[in-house]
């Protein structure tokens, strides 16, 4: 499992020009699963996104959580995370988690971050989206399980 995380001030996410997706301050989750992920991987990684502390504290310094300062998640599915570039220009998923297994295991994931920190904003599986952010700091990691 590979996630982008963007700490963001505000973001939402369109299909067909429709806002289906929107927060205030918290983090936007781009999601890509593997071949060989499940629950195991996906619950690891919610427990990590909710537990970083890259929010800034009472002093300024990066030390709070999304927990700790109440933020929200923006969660979308992107399987071209999974894509390799190692050959040639065009990239290769051949590791990327097939959709029909990767729909149900990222709701499942979903889950996972509500139960942790409220209602999370999401994309719609499968559909082209845009997703629009003004990234926090800014902040972005690359979290790989």
């Amino acid at each position: 499992m590979r996630v982008v995380v963007q700490r963001v001030s505000q973001a939402q996410v369109l299909v067909e020009g429709a806002i289906i997706g929107e927060i205030g301050a918290g983090l936007v989750v781009l999601a890509g699963f593997a071949v060989d992920d499940g629950e195991d991987q996906a619950a690891w990684m919610a427990r990590k996104i909710v537990g970083l502390r890259i929010f800034s504290d009472r002093d300024g310094a990066m030390n709070a959580s999304l927990a700790d300062v109440g933020g929200r998640v923006l969660a979308v599915s992107q399987f071209t995370l999974l894509g390799d570039t190692a050959k040639g220009r065009r990239p290769s998923f051949a590791t990327a988690m097939p959709s029909e297994r990767a729909a149900p295991l990222f709701d499942r994931f979903v889950a996972l971050l509500a139960e942790q920190v409220g209602p999370v904003a999401t994309g719609r599986f499968g559909a082209h989206m845009e997703v629009r952010l003004v990234n926090d700091g800014p902040v972005t990691l690359i979290i790989e399980r």
